[in-house]
């Protein structure tokens, strides 16, 4: 009686990190500072502190990066940013671009 010969195939499997997105929020001359701050609390979940920081780099260098995510949240998080925007009258611009 021969021995039973058994085959084991090991395999890798390598897991890729996401990629990550910048959400940069745009200045405008008619969206409220208040509403930026408001945005980035509520939507973003920034700190107060953090979030008044952010609205003035955006408010004086005319872009600010408001958060890095995966690309679902990120556009998600755009997305309900420009709605409620638009909701109040402002036509305030998210973008999100590939880090």
């Amino acid at each position: 009686m021969e021995p039973k010969v058994i085959t084991r195939e090991k395999s890798k499997v390598k897991v890729k990190k996401p990629k990550h997105y910048k959400v940069i929020m745009h200045n405008d001359d008619f969206t409220t500072m208040e509403f930026v701050v408001y945005i980035l609390t509520d939507i973003f979940r920034k700190e107060m502190l953090e979030a008044e920081k952010i609205m003035m780099d955006v408010h004086t260098k005319g872009k600010g990066v408001v958060g890095i995510y995966p690309y679902d949240i990120a556009v998600t998080k755009a997305s309900i940013s420009m709605a409620k925007a638009k909701e109040e009258g402002f036509p305030f611009k998210v973008t999100v671009e590939e880090e």
